[in-house]
């Protein structure tokens, strides 16, 4: 790229150089790349310079991501591909472009916040030499595959000495128990000869018998041979298992590998993190710090706990898997239950929500809620209070560790390390990426938002993961222009306090890709007559029309035939629903063809304990009066329980309606799945997940929330060619159940995590993917960074 940009600098340098004074002129140190491309267009539209486009410049801005200027050195970001950034300077005078290191880029930036240091002396972090001979994603389209990739490099090392690797299978094998009974081998081969032997001899007297004879039938026999309970619940499976075994043993491959190991019994206990705001299954949503990961907590441990049943059941091994959620025990927790110690999660046999308060250093219990902005202090505490309630609770060491958001990742960090058991992270949303700048403004933001301890703790969390759950590609690697959420803590900086060249690698095989899905229960077609709930259809008019007044709604539709434009989210500013009443209200042709209902927030400011969705309240009031939507727009400032929202997605739908999800960025979206498994045709943002969930045309539609008029028109045109063609609107309905059945269910989340602890446990134990010095590293950075941090934020408290 350097080369090609030089090249093209030598026979047009006026382009270069008319375009890095345009840069110049700007006077600001930070350009964007939507700053950074519309300089270029403005170029190339007031000198008419033919193909400039298509030219080496243009293709270098087309792959920029961010500038930093400073006279007559400009050093810009540059992505030559999904997951990768690589670091130039162009000289203004000279027009030569040259490669610098990412310590050089960032040091540069670190000079615009603070002009009067030179090159000041920093702590920099580099995970990467801790990588070297590790194995490594190599192609951007593999990123998010890591199970896979590891599974095909690992076994092709090991089996490449076979008698060595068998010998760590046999191991393996040999060191399966759960609550203290033996299982699949019970001590009793010497080597893996005596196994392969006792194999043959097995297989051969399971032809003689019937396929469905039970376990317990052949457990006598079978043990005099040395094969404890856990190869499978009868005949036909344990041959099938042990054949498996067989083949392996013989002819290794990463695929029956991986098919034994989703037959072997290693996963009966799970303990799940979410330390911070009010995680209850009642009179939570809506509620500060809750919302998207409470529900899908909820209904990933329905969806695992029958997996989990099922595969213990196939696998011959009458053991009741258990599932422990742990949350934040709030005393004053108003009308909601995290002021219980424990719940039974509804839906669930033995899934219990254990709620462990946080202590102060005097012992008394924190009684209130506390912004996950400002509960780092109590972590390192709270780890240990959990360790000691967890395992009571739990009968012993769990089997996985598996965190949500930063708080929870960091907490589940610290067991792992303690406990030794794998860990899997969940982001859910990384804040770096929400908030422009907040890395090199962090001391700005600190007294508010405590980046600075929130992307240590990441730092580590991440690193010390085993593995990583992302919900979409975009998520780790980004698109073709922007920087995915995983991707932007590879290289950052925080002025005076550390500079990170080497932070997270999106091609760390520990990426992998599981989406989510929406409650089958709850959120299931239209169509479908004799599952939906009409004894709510009466409610629900009522809280859609606005007849009778309740105090916790705004507005009447007044013009009941129209369709309806649903969306529902909590009221911040991300979420952008105020957003989309101001698109609403903009467009004429909008409002003439449907009415907009908005569910999130309150309706009353003084209800709400967060400043920011008060200042959205205000904002929603204050645009229902400025444009006269009262008869319009429905505006209802309530919680609704699972049955009612899974009956108004399918209402919408009869009424021929659209769900839109406005947010500025949204890292998944339920709601956009909950949504199209009703059937209901769905407008979402282009930045995020939704990207990847829907199929633009096909599935939904994309729509870009910084451009409203173009939002608001495609929302329009759609609805016109409804009324035109009801067939265009059954189209789209058809693509979105058809996309959530091939991609976003729970119970193909549920099969996928459950094969992704196994091959990652598996490894883990049989490689010694311990990381040991990455643990030594991490060890430290927490104690020197997170630690003081934390404390600095107590004494502020």
């Amino acid at each position: 790229m350097i080369e090609e940009l030089n090249d093209f600098a030598h026979h047009d340098r006026d382009a270069v150089y008319t375009l890095l004074r345009r840069y110049f002129a700007q006077n600001r140190p930070f350009l964007l790349q939507s700053d950074l491309r519309a300089e270029f267009t403005a170029l190339d539209s007031e000198h008419n310079l033919a193909d400039l486009a298509a030219s080496p410049l243009g293709h270098f801005v087309q792959r920029l991501q961010e500038g930093v200027f400073q006279a007559p050195w400009a050093y810009f970001a540059v992505r030559p591909g999904r997951g990768q950034l690589a670091y130039l300077r162009i000289h203004g005078e000279s027009v030569v472009a040259e490669q610098v290191s990412t310590s050089e880029f960032l040091q540069f930036k670190e000079l615009q916040i603070d002009p009067t240091a030179v090159a000041p002396p920093m702590l920099e972090i580099d995970f990467g030499p801790f990588g070297r001979g590790f194995p490594r994603l190599k192609e951007p389209r593999s990123i998010g595959q890591g199970m896979s990739f590891l599974n095909r490099q690992l076994s092709s090392d090991m089996f490449n000495r076979p008698q060595e690797g068998a010998d760590k299978l046999l191991h393996f094998l040999s060191a399966r128990a759960i609550d203290g009974q033996q299982l699949m081998i019970n001590g009793g081969f010497r080597d893996t000869n005596g196994l392969r032997t006792a194999l043959r001899r097995v297989l051969t007297e399971l032809e003689k018998v019937s396929e469905d004879t039970p376990w317990s039938d052949l457990a006598e026999k079978l043990g005099r041979q040395g094969f404890a309970p856990g190869w499978g619940d009868n005949a036909a499976r344990v041959a099938d298992t042990m054949s498996l075994l067989a083949d392996i043993l013989e002819a290794p491959s990463p695929t029956a590998l991986e098919a034994l190991l989703a037959r072997i019994p290693m996963i009966s206990r799970l303990l799940i993190l979410s330390p911070h705001g009010y995680f209850g299954q009642d009179n939570v949503l809506g509620l500060p710090d809750t919302g998207g990961q409470v529900v899908y907590i909820l209904d990933q441990v329905r969806a695992l706990e029958r997996e989990m049943r099922a595969r213990m059941a196939r696998q011959g091994v009458p053991v009741e898997p258990k599932i422990v959620i742990v949350s934040r025990l709030i005393p004053d927790a108003g009308q909601t239950t995290c002021n219980q110690r424990m719940e039974k999660v509804s839906g669930c046999d033995n899934t219990w929500i254990l709620r462990v308060p946080f202590h102060k250093k005097n012992g008394a219990i924190v009684r209130h809620w506390i912004s996950r902005f400002e509960i780092w202090p109590y972590l390192e505490d709270y780890a240990h209070d959990v360790e000691r309630e967890a395992l009571a609770e739990l009968g012993g060491r769990p089997d996985l560790i598996i965190g949500n958001y930063s708080d929870g990742n960091l907490v589940a960090s610290l067991l792992s390390q303690r406990l030794g058991v794998p860990q899997c992270n969940i982001a859910h949303a990384l804040e770096k990426t929400k908030y422009l700048h907040s890395d090199l403004y962090w001391r700005e933001n600190d007294a508010q938002y405590h980046f600075s301890c929130q992307y240590t703790a990441d730092l580590i969390a991440m690193n010390a993961a085993d593995f990583i759950i992302a919900s979409t590609y975009q998520e780790i690697a980004g698109t073709e222009e922007t920087v995915g959420q995983y991707g932007s803590y590879h290289a950052f900086t925080m002025p005076g306090l550390y500079r990170v060249i080497n932070g997270i690698d999106p091609f760390d095989p520990k990426f992998n890709i599981v989406s989510p899905g929406a409650d089958a229960e709850v959120y299931f077609p239209y169509s479908d007559s004799e599952r939906r709930l009409r004894g709510l259809i009466t409610e629900l008019e009522t809280m859609i029309f606005g007849e009778t007044p309740i105090p916790q709604a705004r507005g009447v539709l007044t013009e009941k035939t129209k369709p309806l434009i649903f969306t529902m989210a909590r009221l911040d500013r991300i979420k952008n629903l105020t957003g989309l009443v101001e698109w609403y209200a903009a467009s004429q042709d909008l409002r003439d063809r449907a009415n907009l209902l908005v569910i999130g927030g309150y309706i009353d400011p003084n209800q709400s304990a967060d400043h920011e969705e008060q200042a959205q309240i205000r904002r929603m009031h204050a645009l229902m009066d400025q444009h006269g939507l009262d008869g319009q727009m429905r505006w209802l400032g309530m919680r609704l329980d699972k049955n009612l929202a899974g009956e108004l997605y399918r209402y919408v739908a009869d009424r021929r309606g659209i769900f839109v999800q406005p947010a500025l960025f949204e890292a998944f979206g339920l709601t956009i799945i909950e949504a199209m498994a009703s059937g209901l045709p769905t407008f979402a943002t282009c930045h995020g997940g939704p990207l990847e969930i829907i199929q633009h045309n096909h599935s939904g539609f994309h729509i870009d929330p910084n451009d409203a008029t173009s939002a608001a028109q495609q929302m329009a045109d759609f609805l016109a060619r409804c009324t035109a063609d009801p067939h265009e609107w059954e189209r789209l309905s058809r693509g979105a159940l058809a996309r959530i059945e091939a991609r976003y269910t729970w119970k193909l989340y549920a099969e996928r995590m459950m094969t992704l602890s196994r091959i990652y446990s598996f490894w883990k134990f049989v490689s010694g993917l311990e990381r040991e010095e990455t643990a030594r590293y991490l060890d430290m950075f927490y104690h020197l960074q997170f630690r003081p941090l934390a404390a600095r934020i107590a004494a502020e408290q």
